[in-house]
């Protein structure tokens, strides 16, 4: 599997299941993005991300979490 920008919801997954006792809260949006270019099933241009993007990754890794 690999996943791209676009994955919002499968790379809130991932995120969930690396970092399971971080709260996403707690991330800035430089560290939370750090995050995602790290994990070993995210193969998208690091540049290709916004806001918006990283705000609807945080948004999913929240409902992931419930």
């Amino acid at each position: 599997m690999t996943l791209t920008w676009k994955d919002t919801q499968d790379i809130a997954i991932e995120l969930a299941d690396t970092y399971p006792d971080t709260d996403p809260l707690t991330l800035g949006f430089e560290k939370m993005h750090a995050m995602i270019c790290s994990l070993p099933v995210f193969k998208d241009d690091p540049q290709a991300s916004n806001e918006k993007i990283l705000e609807a990754i945080l948004m999913a890794w929240l409902e992931e979490r419930e």
